[in-house]
């Protein structure tokens, strides 16, 4: 069972995860973000679950693109998709300064949905510390649910019991990458950078023309510091140009190396777990063995209570994943 938790840069996704798992993750300060990279939690158990958290950047990320930030995600889903791992559901964080849902935050909302999918967002949870005037009503006409976080280890066990008992279901970019085998650029998510780089090329092209015909008065009235400046600026929107034209192009790639990286991952999880399996077996045979030995009655009852643990860790299934 999988549970992905996302939200922009300084929403306290990473420090949420901390509290529950009783992890120490790397937290950014402010608005800087430290997690440029997937970050996995330490295991821990809840209503007899064994759960694991993975914490992801966001989009608007300080250290990286956008279009990174999606090749990250999507790399990252695609490959456990591929190895049959679903999302029991998804958590997505509504920073607490927040009042009102402005144009960054309704871009990465729109992105956060083409991701999901509408038919996955009724195993959506919309995590906030405060009602403000966000505009999730799609979100919840499809079955999400809006919870208040009130920063305290008994309400974020509460909103993860509310998702652990979910039926996983495939989110919307991991059909399309797995099932359609769509590239990148071609997923919903991928459409909308993809919107964007045009029109920040239509614009940067327009102001391209603007600064040229600027540039032929000055020059023509021999101003030296305003054709200076303009150089300047023309140099600077050069360079916005190559970086758009560069994630344009970024974003049609295979993402092969990312996805190589998981795939490891993956391999290494797998492995821990059997070993975890194979170790709880034999902890399991020996106290079965100290058991049938024991003759005081509290013994007996320590020896049995922490023989259902094991064997209720060993059922659990796959953990929960926390994005």
């Amino acid at each position: 069972m999988i549970i992905r938790v996302m939200r922009a840069t300084g929403s306290g996704k990473t420090t949420f995860i901390n509290l529950i798992s009783g992890s120490s993750l790397r937290v950014g300060t402010g608005l800087h973000s430290c997690t440029a990279d997937i970050q996995v939690s330490q295991t821990f158990e809840l209503e007899r679950r064994s759960v694991m958290l993975i914490d992801t950047p966001g989009f608007d990320d300080t250290s990286k693109s956008d279009t990174d930030i999606l090749g990250t995600i999507a790399s990252f889903l695609g490959t456990a998709y591929e190895k049959n791992t679903k999302l029991a559901g998804v958590i997505y964080i509504q920073r607490i300064s927040d009042n009102r849902m402005g144009g960054i935050s309704t871009r990465n909302f729109r992105m956060f949905r083409k991701l999901c999918g509408d038919d996955t967002l009724k195993n959506v949870i919309l995590m906030t510390n405060m009602w403000g005037e966000v505009s999730e009503e799609v979100a919840l006409r499809n079955g999400a649910r809006l919870l208040r976080h009130y920063n305290t280890l008994e309400s974020a066990e509460n909103i993860l019991k509310c998702v652990i008992s979910n039926h996983p279901e495939a989110l919307q970019i991991q059909r399309e990458l797995v099932e359609e085998k769509k590239a990148m650029s071609e997923t919903a998510a991928g459409g909308i950078l993809n919107e964007e780089f045009r029109q920040l090329a239509r614009k940067h092209e327009e102001d391209m023309k603007k600064l040229e015909e600027e540039m032929k008065e000055v020059i023509e009235e021999r101003d030296l510091k305003a054709e200076e400046e303009l150089t300047e600026a023309r140099k600077k929107l050069q360079a916005e140009m190559r970086r758009i034209e560069e994630n344009s192009e970024k974003l049609a790639s295979d993402y092969s190396a990312e996805r190589a990286k998981f795939e490891r991952q993956f391999q290494e999880q797998m492995e821990a777990a059997r070993q975890e399996a194979s170790d709880n077996q034999r902890k399991i045979e020996n106290l079965e063995s100290h058991l049938e030995g024991s003759v005081s009655a509290g013994e007996v009852k320590a020896l049995r209570s922490e023989l259902e643990e094991l064997r209720n860790r060993r059922h659990d299934g796959p953990g929960c994943i926390v994005q």
